[in-house]
């Protein structure tokens, strides 16, 4: 794909700027720009080969085609991928319970990775799976995913995330705040708790429903430490159902009763052309739209507050 830019006659611009300088002004990543020059065709201006180090001008149009990428992953077309919503820029995912996002050691492959690299093959485009939220295996719910080497930094800047989360005892309804650090937990790799020596963390949070010993909470990680949700709340004694990790208990849902239920991030407004997308500058105000995604509470998670007869 190939991304274009027009030079605005704005005041960074208005007797010409540097290339390098333009680039930044475009949100282009030094790591891109690297790339673009050393492993692709590198810049042009008006269809023209053009340094860095080179002027452009008010009315010129700089492009560049996205270098290539590996292979990423083994494609797995059995993994079924849901989108939630998609652009030039962005793919949203839900991912159900128990899959990983992405291999590790002890999931080598049958991961959501797995299954983007299938479904980006089969439409041509760069299998390569860029999440920029990672949740736990058992943890369900969106999952945002840059689309190419330019998106991922501008999403990760400005991704906000809701969580509705099953606490353990029944907590007051309304707003409330967990803000405590946290750190590894003894000698863990995984295991994390609220200690001095911890990063500080803040989870701000609504229960909106108290039913048969458990809390339906809202909840927004303002920081986004590994396991924060769940380990502010066990914290207060109040861990997640199904989360024996950090003391909840399995007997109602067999995994943390956690979901990733909603994602606002923003991404530029662009106009689609035929080899690429032209990105409209400057990247302010409404040159950026707000994107939000959302998935509903599963049905794992729902039953728990399903009155029995």
């Amino acid at each position: 794909m190939r991304l274009y830019f027009a030079v605005p006659d704005t005041e960074q611009n208005h007797g010409g700027a540097l290339l390098r300088n333009f680039l930044r002004q475009c949100a282009v990543s030094t790591d891109l720009a690297r790339a673009v020059k050393f492993r692709g065709g590198g810049f042009f201006a008006d269809g023209e080969p053009i340094l860095a180090n080179r002027r452009v001008y008010p009315g010129q149009v700089v492009s560049f085609e996205l270098p290539p990428e590996g292979e990423g992953v083994a494609p797995q077309p059995d993994i079924p991928v849901k989108v939630v919503y998609e652009d030039a820029f962005a793919v949203v995912l839900e991912k159900p319970p128990h899959l990983a996002v992405h291999p590790t050691l002890n999931y080598p492959g049958g991961t959501l990775a797995n299954g983007y690299a299938a479904w980006a093959a089969a439409r041509g485009e760069s299998p390569v799976f860029r999440p920029v939220n990672r949740i736990d295996k058992d943890t369900s719910g969106l999952v945002l995913a840059a689309k190419h080497a330019y998106a991922a930094p501008l999403l990760a800047q400005n991704v906000e995330k809701l969580y509705y989360a099953v606490a353990e005892g029944e907590l007051p309804l309304g707003e409330g705040v967990i803000d405590a650090p946290i750190g590894r937990r003894g000698d863990s790799i995984i295991g994390r708790c609220v200690t001095p020596e911890g990063k500080p963390s803040r989870t701000e949070y609504t229960i909106i429903k108290v039913q048969d010993g458990l809390s339906l909470a809202a909840c927004v990680p303002v920081t986004g430490r590994t396991h924060q949700i769940r380990v502010h709340f066990a914290s207060i004694g109040h861990p997640l159902a199904g989360d024996d990790l950090y003391g909840g208990s399995r007997a109602r849902i067999g995994r943390q009763a956690l979901h990733c239920a909603k994602q606002t991030f923003r991404v530029p407004v662009c106009t689609p052309l035929p080899d690429g997308i032209r990105v409209e500058l400057p990247m302010t105000g409404k040159n950026w739209q707000t994107i939000t995604a959302e998935s509903p509470l599963p049905p794992d998670m729902a039953q728990l507050f399903v009155k029995s007869k």
